[in-house]
């Protein structure tokens, strides 16, 4: 029996690989990857494929859906996927933008083999996540001193992003760009002053990356973001 190790990635940029990441790729016998459907390309696989060469690739289907019962199915069967693997004598590398432990499918894998096979080796591999690599871009500080700083995957519910931001001087939006806009009014009435910085960027880490800095006020009636792996980061003034 060998083990499952999931790896973190990074935003995308290859070069942000760390050196562990690369020798765990390296030495295994298979490497797994997440994508939103089996004709979808694998954003993490991508950031990888140097290092793939022959070695087995097994891409893991997991839709893009707020569906419970679908999320949860598909957690399940790639869960046991990999278990079987790794019962059978595979040692498996599965990659995973970002880190493994910020949003990530792998959570969801993890958590259920630790339980249904616990005698299959489980370990992590950290990576840089995209929220720091775009900091470093655009020139931002995450925190500083005594601010406090929230996540928020995503933009669906703007009565709690109201309440969240009413209670922290730096916000980190992630995931689904579409809905950045929607936000902007929001902030303003959690009391986030016009000046305050604003600054969003698309595909960080990829050729396709877009980067924009401006004040909060700026930001009013433009349209900020148009893809899924989006990222805003509002700072107050």
């Amino acid at each position: 029996m060998a083990g499952i190790v999931g790896i973190g990635v990074g935003p995308g940029d290859p070069e942000l690989l760390t050196v562990k990441a690369e020798r765990v790729i390296r030495g295994a016998d298979v490497v797994m990857c997440p994508a939103s459907a089996e004709d979808r390309p694998s954003i993490a696989l991508s950031c990888v494929s140097h290092l793939v060469g022959d070695t087995e690739v097994v891409k893991l289907v997991f839709p893009m859906t707020r569906d419970e019962d679908v999320l949860r199915e598909s957690w399940e069967r790639n869960a046991e996927i990999m278990a079987g693997r790794a019962l059978a004598g595979d040692d498996i590398a599965y990659v995973t933008v970002g880190d493994p432990h910020l949003y990530s499918t792998w959570i969801y894998m993890e958590r259920r083999i630790r339980e249904r096979h616990p005698s299959v080796s489980v370990e992590s591999v950290p990576g840089i996540v995209s929220m720091f690599a775009f900091a470093a871009k655009v020139g931002v500080s995450i925190a500083e001193g005594a601010e406090k700083v929230a996540i928020i995957p995503s933009c669906y519910d703007l009565s709690a992003v109201r309440e969240i931001a009413r209670n922290a001087e730096s916000l980190v939006f992630l995931k689904d760009g579409r809905y950045f806009d929607s936000v902007i009014e929001v902030l303003g009435e959690a009391g986030f002053p016009d000046d305050s910085v604003f600054a969003v960027g698309q595909d960080i880490g990829t050729p396709d990356e877009l980067i924009s800095r401006m004040t909060l006020a700026d930001a009013r009636g433009g349209t900020l973001a148009s893809k899924y792996f989006s990222i805003l980061v509002v700072k107050r003034a």
